[in-house]
């Protein structure tokens, strides 16, 4: 880091979908600001999900502000390709982006923000959380016997890297239910099924699913809407995959795992299996400890109005249902990042300093490290 006068106008934490669509538009506004991000590269944590990994959004609706995903409509891009097309965009747009700087802390120190990294420590007078909903493996309370290899869904990678035997996948979400369609073919395969989800087709009448949820508005719709609350009391949909497909693959369905068995795990039916490999498709919780403002975040969930909180200038993006269903959806999270931009433009220093003839002083940055641990 080069030291500065001058305290940025906008720091985002986070170089995902979500915090380049923000750069983007900061960019356009004409604001000094920084991306930081704990990784090695821009697109790393797609380039570290399985090996199989695709999209079930279709190309035309992944990209992000200013510029196409570059692969054919109705295709369903890779992980990889994802990671290469955000590569791609934070190049093209030459945003700011400063990778292995792991944030430690962030706090509020005379009236601006101070945000404590493993490179020193940076001054800013507004803040952008992009660190998105995946940030933390949940693991389930479960004490399974020690001959069970455990692993979470965000270390899966292939099937060949399991051992032989049995694999219980449990949680039937996108993950589980696509992770135990692939294993079906190398492993006898259970899926553990705790809650039913709301399952949709990937194609109705011919055309994909996502032209029906845009045309139906239902991508757009509002947080506060009937059909919002709905949907979020039924919990996050699952796309493709259906049950007959894991049926006819021979995968084994069961319900909810109850705990672990002498030799093995049971299920709230009373049945039993006795597994060589859990994989644990349980999906993913926050962690905001390093966020040392008050009144931000209670119990790991973020207080904001559609990603405002209450301390002004500190702001968050890319949070499911943050404004609607597709606010933390590669191809939709740049209608909150074009909103969230605008208004931390308007209330940034140097605008504020053009119309009273005032100028913001104050360092940027010092070289001090913070000891507190936590990553993100």
């Amino acid at each position: 880091m080069n030291p500065t006068h001058d305290a940025l106008d906008v720091l985002v934490i986070g170089a995902g979908q979500a915090g380049l669509a923000t750069a983007y538009h900061l960019q356009r506004h004409g604001l000094r600001f920084l991306v930081v991000d704990a990784a090695p590269a821009i697109g790393h944590a797609w380039r570290s999900r399985w090996d199989s990994l695709r999209l079930f959004s279709p190309a035309q609706y992944d990209g992000l502000p200013g510029l196409a995903f570059p692969a054919p409509a109705d295709t369903y891009p890779t992980k990889d390709e994802v990671a290469d097309y955000l590569e791609t965009y934070a190049t093209r747009f030459d945003l700011p982006v400063l990778l292995g700087c792991a944030v430690r802390r962030l706090e509020r120190v005379d009236g601006r923000f101070a945000v404590h990294t493993s490179q020193g420590t940076l001054m800013a007078h507004q803040v952008v959380v992009a660190t998105g909903p995946f940030q933390t493996p949940a693991l389930p309370a479960v004490d399974l016997p020690a001959h069970i290899t455990q692993l979470h869904s965000a270390a899966y990678r292939t099937p060949a890297d399991l051992p032989p035997g049995p694999v219980l996948v449990v949680g039937a979400g996108n993950s589980g239910r696509q992770i135990a369609l692939e294993l079906a073919a190398t492993h006898d395969v259970t899926l553990a099924i705790g809650t039913e989800p709301l399952q949709l087709p990937q194609r109705i009448l011919g055309r994909d699913l996502f032209w029906w949820l845009t045309r139906l508005g239902v991508l757009t719709k509002t947080s506060d809407s009937l059909l919002a609350r709905r949907m979020r009391a039924r919990g996050d949909l699952v796309i493709g995959t259906p049950v007959r497909d894991l049926r006819r693959a021979g995968v084994r369905l069961r319900p909810r795992l109850a705990g672990p068995a002498t030799d093995g795990v049971r299920f709230e039916d009373g049945s039993r299996a006795c597994p060589t490999t859990v994989v644990w498709a349980t999906g993913f919780r926050t962690d905001y400890a390093w966020i040392d403002v008050p009144g931000v975040v209670t119990d790991g969930r973020v207080f904001h109005r559609r990603g405002l909180s209450a301390v002004p200038g500190l702001a968050f993006v890319g949070l499911p249902w943050q404004h609607t269903r597709g606010s933390a959806l590669l191809g939709f999270v740049g209608h909150d990042a074009a909103w969230l931009a605008e208004q931390l433009a308007a209330a940034a220093p140097r605008r504020r300093a053009s119309t009273t003839g005032q100028s913001s002083t104050g360092g940027a940055m010092s070289s001090s490290s913070s000891s507190h641990s936590s990553s993100k």
